[in-house]
């Protein structure tokens, strides 16, 4: 079972809506998020439940391991269970993915997390965001140069992306407390790349 779950993201009202703070905003849909008592701690925001620990790193996202690593050191938590909630381009908005290690995919925070556990075995809930239309060709910077990229996760999601975020935000954090009760290998089949907003087809009306 999970006993550590860590929200990456960046601190700061300026940063609060951004697509590279999804994994902050999961933290908001637990159903239990508002029984929770923040501290300041451990180079972030801190809180326990029921043996449960959770973190918000302070830190940006560039050193969410320092963080994460802080608390995992104190309550002798090993990193296989730490669970790492994270934004995630290469999967389509509406869409959360649960893996074990594996490849970083160039998230500076899962880069920060490796560094400071040297190990790339922890649990992700990744967050799909999409790539921006800006990394085609000729868009929002030179092909492959990232620039694009930067921008995309630095910006904050549209209102017209609302009604497919929050559904999928509020599925991640039914699937993050299900990890705190079972083993997380039971839900990798299906959690592997789930769609959780299934897109309302048009229906025309035959009685007319």
């Amino acid at each position: 079972m999970i006993k550590l779950a860590a929200f990456l993201g960046n601190p700061g009202s300026e940063y609060e809506h951004n697509r590279h703070n999804a994994g902050r905003m999961l933290a908001q849909s637990l159903p239990f998020y508002a029984s929770l008592s923040w501290q300041k701690k451990y180079k972030g925001l801190y809180a326990v439940r029921e043996g449960t620990h959770f973190i918000m790193p302070e830190t940006y996202m560039n050193h969410s391991g320092d963080s994460v690593f802080a608390v995992a050191a104190f309550f002798k938590i090993k990193v296989e269970e730490i669970i790492v909630v994270h934004d995630e381009l290469e999967l389509p908005l509406g869409f959360i993915s649960l893996k074990f290690s594996g490849g970083l995919g160039g998230h500076n925070g899962l880069r920060s997390m490796k560094k400071s556990f040297n190990s790339a075995d922890f649990w992700r809930i990744r967050i799909g965001l999409g790539r921006p239309d800006s990394r085609l060709p000729g868009e929002g910077g030179r092909e492959g140069s990232g620039e694009g990229v930067i921008d995309w996760v630095l910006s904050d999601f549209m209102k017209n992306e609302q009604e497919t975020l929050i559904p999928t935000l509020d599925a991640g954090a039914n699937l993050l407390t299900q990890t705190f009760v079972q083993e997380p290998e039971t839900m990798l089949k299906e959690w592997a790349k789930k769609k959780i907003v299934i897109q309302k087809e048009e229906t025309q009306d035959d009685d007319k």
